[in-house]
């Protein structure tokens, strides 16, 4: 991936796209609005959300060894994976253990973030997403754009035209004379998706959270999609971060408010699905949980930058952003866009690659994002915490500023050098240039003057007239 200036360049003169997403993110952040007003304890929620998040965070060991125990007792089996090529092998060997070589999976951020489909598919098991937008983005060989609705930069002329093409190469083709009306795309991915709840012997799944009181985990969707990937198949795996965890039931109350009037604007999720280990008589035979760490505990010893791990994945902070409005997800090179993956996935991955050190410059530190966390995120303190990180790595850019700022505190330091300095300014004013030299620079003296100097330096007037 470019980094992100030059992604969102090309992202922005998409007139489309730019529609797209200003309709879409504009519609969910006013519904947000009202349903929040509709609590007079919405501030109390918000805080009982943080502290209890910072709380677990600061004891995340205890409580994920609770988690680990409560699940095992139930008949699960947890397993615990350091990275991304830890968490794909053991996915992989579970599911080849079953003999299947297909699965059906309820929308996870974590198994996108570790590349689980593509590992899936290089060991020959075909992994079928089947929340409605996720769909959608598999099918048109797209990648997310939103948290919460990864095929926002699609319109509904887009989607069909996707569907028509590409369903037969998956499954049930699409049906014929298919038009662009809501209800119709959504048949035609019902009947689609029925073969393969029925067909699948092996469900995917994340979660929102796990409650290490019981070892339960708890996926809140609005399809129905994930009730089917959780009580059909015969095995379940779930690849979960470890930090979705949370200590007791009475703490699950506060984000089951939180969540969804701040993601969907619903006072309560359609579909709330629960599943503690396994159970003879109903649901799936055997249970596996996948603890990912994957630089979440790189970002837990960080005292700023952790609180970036707090987040519910509501998206709320990407619905305000003047800046995802306008560059959409896609420019973040990531599975996390807007301002909360401006902040984790630098964390996650580091701030080595191009896209990743540029991402914490993603933002106007406007603070609009900080305002509707519904945790509590001061999503600007991180990413100025992060910019100061990537300028003392010294990355593209950078080297040359430090240079510049050395330079300039050996000239400040020497009084003669720096007269002597402002003399020979003021001395070759008429040739100096109009526009500063650098693309970068270039592109901000293009739309403002640059300072005229003065005949002499203001010490020599000062020594002539106030003597």
């Amino acid at each position: 991936m470019p980094s992100f200036p030059e992604a969102a360049h090309e992202a922005v003169g998409d007139t489309t796209l730019r529609a797209n997403l200003r309709h879409a993110t504009h519609t969910i952040r006013d519904k947000r609005a009202r349903a929040v007003a509709e609590l007079d304890d919405w501030a109390a929620l918000r805080e009982a959300g943080k502290r209890i998040k910072d709380e677990t965070l600061r004891h995340l060991d205890t409580y994920l060894v609770r988690l680990e125990a409560a699940v095992t007792a139930a008949g699960g089996t947890v397993h615990w994976a350091a990275d991304a090529a830890e968490a794909n092998r053991i996915v992989a060997a579970l599911v080849r253990a079953t003999g299947e070589t297909e699965v059906v999976k309820v929308k996870s951020m974590a198994t996108q973030e570790i590349g689980l489909n593509e590992h899936l598919e290089a060991e020959g098991i075909a992994a079928y997403e089947t929340d409605l937008a996720e769909l959608i983005v598999q099918l048109g060989e797209d990648r997310p754009s939103h948290i919460l609705v990864p095929a926002i930069h699609r319109n509904r002329g887009e989607i069909r035209d996707i569907f028509k093409e590409k369903m037969g190469s998956w499954g049930r083709p699409a049906p014929e004379g298919l038009s662009d009306t809501p209800a119709e795309l959504a048949e035609a991915a019902r009947l689609h998706l029925r073969e393969k709840f029925l067909r699948a012997r092996v469900g995917i799944s994340g979660a929102n959270f796990m409650v290490a009181e019981t070892g339960t985990l708890v996926v809140v969707e609005s399809e129905g999609n994930g009730r089917m990937c959780l009580t059909l198949p015969e095995t379940l795996i779930s690849v979960v971060g470890i930090e979705k965890v949370v200590p007791t039931w009475r703490d699950l109350e506060v984000f089951l408010q939180t969540l969804p009037r701040s993601s969907t604007a619903e006072r309560m999720n359609p579909y709330t699905s629960m599943w503690t280990g396994t159970a003879d008589e109903d649901g799936p035979r055997a249970f596996h949980l996948v603890l990912l760490d994957n630089g979440r505990t790189d970002a837990l010893a960080d005292e700023v930058g952790r609180q970036a791990l707090r987040c519910i994945r509501c998206s709320a902070c990407l619905n305000v952003c003047p800046v995802y409005e306008r560059a959409g997800g896609h420019a973040y090179g990531s599975v996390y866009p807007g301002p909360i993956g401006a902040i984790l996935t630098p964390q996650l991955r580091g701030t080595s690659s191009e896209i990743d050190a540029s991402l914490p410059y993603a933002s106007s530190l406007c603070g609009a994002c900080y305002e509707v966390c519904p945790v509590a995120i001061d999503i600007p303190e991180v990413l100025v915490h992060l910019r100061e990180r990537v300028a003392e790595e010294g990355g593209k850019g950078h080297r040359l500023e430090k240079a510049a700022i050395r330079a300039a505190s050996w000239v400040l330091d020497r009084p003669n050098v720096l007269a002597a300095g402002e003399r020979l300014a003021s001395a070759t004013r008429k040739v100096h240039p109009k526009r500063l030299p650098g693309p970068g620079a270039r592109q901000w003296s293009d739309h403002r003057d640059l300072p005229e100097l003065p005949a002499e330096p203001f010490r020599d007037w000062w020594r002539k007239n106030r003597s």
